[in-house]
């Protein structure tokens, strides 16, 4: 069964003959006198069918041993961390996203849990760090907000080498235009809030895991424990989004390229972040592991901070809001977001591509620019 088919038909449940499935909003279920569960379930926070559906459903596109949906990608990534020893080291890639960075320095500390931040795409950086004995590695690819792209397959033979699991977030690719546990990932961490949900309206997270069932128990625990659970309403709406999952994602992506080309011949634009541009420093990489560059843009002012900020200003259809996936265009000045620690160079804006006409966007952007 093809994967398209998959995000519509997984799983194939029909109560009481309905199509659309339906959002079962009870908190508990009834069991037998001695405890007995007589139906699958037994409070909430442990599960739901709403939420086992999408579970299940995410599984199936991530080609996963099995996978578990939290209220947030934040509570879905701490899970993963909570399940570390003292004395685990953990080894970040420097690009990371911003509260993971903040998660990282004032938590894993408390906990014993040493960690370091790295180029991985240096090689010898990498063989380095591993000499020191690494127990996780962690990184996106696409990188937010810089558009890095990691070796997935080469990071994880080395990962798996030393001893170490390997974590990728593939929130900003999606199951549709990368695959990180086909290339030796134990984990694929997404934010179900954006592609997945893909309409700027629902909350969410998830871990797809390669592993069995005592690494499935160990990540449910940790929800039900840590308190991240996801509520059936938002499950179900999730699970809706994913039914138009990869039709969406066609049209992200072909509009991003066009976008991106289209940056790249502006003379006030000194830098255009993107995988599938031939100027990407990793564009082979991203050829090899990506079916298409994704819809995320990250591109750099000649004319610095206030360019970028006023260029933002001037935008029409793009709006300024932070977060991504959504059906609209949205451009944010991610060193204004993150404040004074911010790693991110300052005139750079990191667009959102979402489903209007290209031309119409490209137009949008033209027009701020000349306007500079």
């Amino acid at each position: 069964m093809h994967d398209e088919t998959k995000a519509i038909h997984i799983p194939n449940r029909r109560l009481q003959g309905s199509v659309a499935p339906p959002i079962q909003l009870s908190t508990t279920y009834e069991h037998g006198p001695d405890g007995e569960l007589i139906h699958g379930f037994e409070y909430i926070r442990g599960s739901n069918p709403n939420v086992d559906d999408l579970q299940t459903r995410l599984a199936a596109l991530e080609g996963a041993d099995g996978a578990v949906a939290f209220g947030s990608g934040m509570a879905a990534g701490s899970a993963v961390l909570s399940l570390l020893a003292p004395g685990s080291r953990v080894l970040f890639h420097q690009d990371l996203y911003l509260d993971f960075r903040v998660l990282a320095e004032k938590v894993l500390p408390k906990r014993g849990v040493l960690f370091e931040s790295i180029d991985l795409s240096d090689a010898s950086a990498r063989s380095r760090a591993f000499e020191d004995g690494v127990d996780l590695v962690w990184f996106e690819t696409p990188s937010n907000p810089l558009l890095d792209i990691l070796d997935i397959e080469a990071i994880c033979g080395e990962a798996r080498h030393h001893g170490a699991d390997v974590l990728v977030d593939g929130t900003f690719a999606t199951p549709v235009v990368q695959r990180p546990l086909a290339l030796g990932a134990t984990y694929v961490l997404h934010s179900l809030t954006k592609y997945m949900g893909g309409h700027s309206d629902v909350q969410g997270g998830a871990i797809a895991y390669r592993g069995d069932s005592t690494l499935a128990s160990a990540l449910t625990e940790a929800r039900r424990l840590g308190g991240g659970v996801l509520s059936p309403f938002n499950a179900w709406m999730i699970s809706r989004g994913l039914q138009t999952l990869y039709c969406r994602m066609e049209r992200h992506c072909a509009n991003a390229q066009i976008v991106a080309e289209s940056l790249e011949r502006q003379e006030k634009v000194s830098r255009v972040r993107f995988p599938y541009l031939p100027s990407h420093p990793s564009y082979d990489i991203a050829r090899r592991q990506m079916s298409s560059g994704g819809a995320m843009i990250s591109f750099e002012l000649a004319g610095g901070k206030d360019a970028a900020i006023k260029m933002a200003a001037n935008l029409t259809l793009f709006i300024n809001a932070t977060s991504l996936g959504g059906v609209e265009s949205l451009v944010e000045h991610r060193a204004s977001r993150e404040g004074p620690k911010s790693t991110t160079p300052d005139n750079l804006l990191r667009l959102s591509i979402g489903l209007e006409n290209a031309d119409d966007l490209v137009d949008d952007l033209c027009s701020a620019i000349a306007s500079l």
